[in-house]
């Protein structure tokens, strides 16, 4: 915009104004906490140097390995170098440490090859190079089982069918369009009928056990699994972590290319053979995982506190950047502005790094059940199994926080930009959230869309009635590429949007920490009535 001159009239005028004020009138007005924020976290931040210590020098988080026991320490050291208070860990039962030094699969006839391939999480290593012959074999029920059995002796198993390759017709790399985000702005509403269609995890978890012993009675030597993408992308997942139920055979998950190309010789009679090691080491010193917890006090220790959260833990493959160094990260971030501006809240502030999330959001599921609220839940289950049935238990008794916790914010979608925040569907809190965030529209930050999203930390909060929210953010190529891949590391993180996610998360903490009431709740979850859609409705 082009500027006027000033005459001099003006000037003058101006001038005497200055001079005839008292000097009171000439002092400046205090500078707005989401200035302050915004000053703090552009020209000081500290948000990338925080992800590349997380990424580049502890690397992977698996929980309860060395790298994991690593970041515990030094995310509370940093805290309290910040001037946080109250930083401490909390721990809960998980299960077995473990780590890998590196893992080497080649072929060996009909050619020599270095394939790609990762040891799998919580599988023992070897004691040495080992040459077997491949044998594809899908182990995928019981009945499989009996189909292979005496053909197994001595073998690498690979025990996926292998899939077919698909045309990629999504990009790579994306950002969401404003058509996009107001796409996903509908009120879902929630069906109380049983979660048909859900997949067993407990059969699943059960049948993996009988297939191993299987394996092992046969004689294998290891077994594989297929990668599920392409492009030599490795994930090296597997949840069999509790202590007494660790594998019994080595096993690796194979790039894609290279499992199906084993396959294909394996059916055509080449007989491939291939030669395999693994340095894995186990860690049962502490059996417990830890959620990392520090505070910003308020100033009425009546008034409660609100809270933001991201998971520590991440898989052993890459550096757990965007899943999820990068929330740490953000999470840290805002801590360390609120902080450092000296920004006062009546609400005390409490920033979580959960544990477990990748075997079934266990830390933050903890901290519910220790502190806000529990539920009637099958103790036995564990990991998956016990995430898909918590929310099925009746009823909910609010435990001591359950009243003191105003709102739970949550980061685990990558380092996208923050463009705005899920309601899940609590409706009262839209016209909040839009005047809270509408000092960022022109970062485009500004979307409050009332959708449900779960699968992360926010979801046992909301299970018990907590306001508990997830920021809607653009997803690069979490989904395509990183996700829990061997090239989750800090090359895709991208600094601009880590920085502005950091200054959103932190005005949006000092709004709930500073707001003259509470967020309001959506009423506590009921044991709902079956509705199977039927239509007219049965008699009862």
């Amino acid at each position: 915009m082009r500027r006027l001159p000033i005459a001099p009239v003006a000037v003058f005028a101006v001038a005497a104004l200055a001079v005839a004020a008292p000097l009171a009138a000439q002092t400046a007005a205090p500078t707005a906490p989401v200035d302050r924020i915004v000053d703090e976290g552009t020209n000081r931040s500290e948000v990338m140097r925080i992800a590349q210590y997380l990424t580049d020098v502890i690397g992977a988080r698996l929980t309860n390995s060395p790298g994991m026991r690593k970041a515990e320490a030094w995310t509370q050291d940093k805290f309290r170098e910040w001037g946080l208070v109250n930083v401490h860990k909390e721990g809960f039962e998980f299960g077995r440490g473990w780590s890998s030094q590196g893992a080497i699969v080649r072929m060996i006839s009909p050619r020599p090859l270095l394939l790609a391939a990762a040891p799998l999480a919580w599988t023992p290593g070897t004691s040495g190079p080992v040459t077997a012959p491949v044998v594809l074999a899908p182990l995928t029920d019981e009945a499989s089982l009996a189909q292979y059995k005496g053909k197994l002796k001595g073998a690498i198993v690979l025990i996926s069918e292998p899939t077919a390759p698909e045309d990629a017709t999504d990009p790579a790399f994306k950002r969401w369009t404003e058509e996009e985000i107001a796409g996903r702005d509908k009120l879902e509403l929630q069906n109380g009928g049983a979660a048909a269609g859900r997949p067993n995890f407990a059969a699943r978890i059960a049948f993996a056990a009988k297939r191993d012993a299987f394996l092992k009675e046969e004689g294998a030597v290891a077994y594989a699994t297929m990668s599920s993408r392409n492009n030599k992308l490795l994930h090296g997942q597997n949840s069999q972590y509790q202590v007494g139920a660790t594998p019994p055979l080595p096993a690796f998950e194979i790039a894609a290319e290279d499992y199906r190309r084993l396959a294909r010789l394996s059916k055509m009679g080449a007989a491939p053979t291939v030669e395999f090691s693994a340095a894995n080491s186990f860690d049962d010193s502490d059996t417990k995982g830890y959620n990392i917890i520090a505070d910003i006090p308020g100033t009425d220790a009546k008034a409660g506190y609100v809270m933001a959260g991201a998971h520590m833990d991440s898989w052993a493959m890459g550096d757990g950047a965007a899943d999820n160094g990068a929330g740490v990260s953000m999470v840290m971030e805002a801590a360390r502005i609120i902080r450092a501006s000296g920004i006062k809240t009546k609400r005390t502030i409490r920033f979580a790094l959960w544990a477990g999330e990748e075997q079934g959001l266990i830390g933050s599921m903890n901290y519910v059940e220790t502190h806000v609220a529990s539920r009637p839940v099958d103790k036995s289950a564990t990991g998956i199994a016990r995430y898909m049935g918590w929310s099925k238990g009746f009823p909910i008794t609010p435990l001591a926080d359950h009243a003191k916790l105003a709102a739970y914010f949550n980061i685990d979608n990558g380092s996208g930009k923050l463009r705005g925040i899920n309601t899940q569907g609590n409706l009262a809190v839209v016209p909040i959230f839009r005047e809270w965030l509408a000092p960022f529209a022109s970062l485009d930050a500004d979307h409050v869309i009332t959708a449900r999203t779960g699968s992360t930390d926010h979801v046992f909060f909301d299970a018990v009635g907590i306001p508990a929210f997830q920021f809607i953010q653009d997803p690069l190529d979490y989904g395509s590429t990183v996700h829990h891949t061997n090239v989750d590391t800090f090359d895709h993180l991208r600094a601009d949007d880590m920085r502005e996610g950091a200054i959103i998360l932190a005005a949006m903490l000092v709004d709930a920490a500073n707001s003259d009431k509470p967020l309001p709740r959506v009423p506590m979850a009921t044991e709902p009535k079956p509705f199977d859609g039927a239509y007219p409705y049965q008699a009862q």
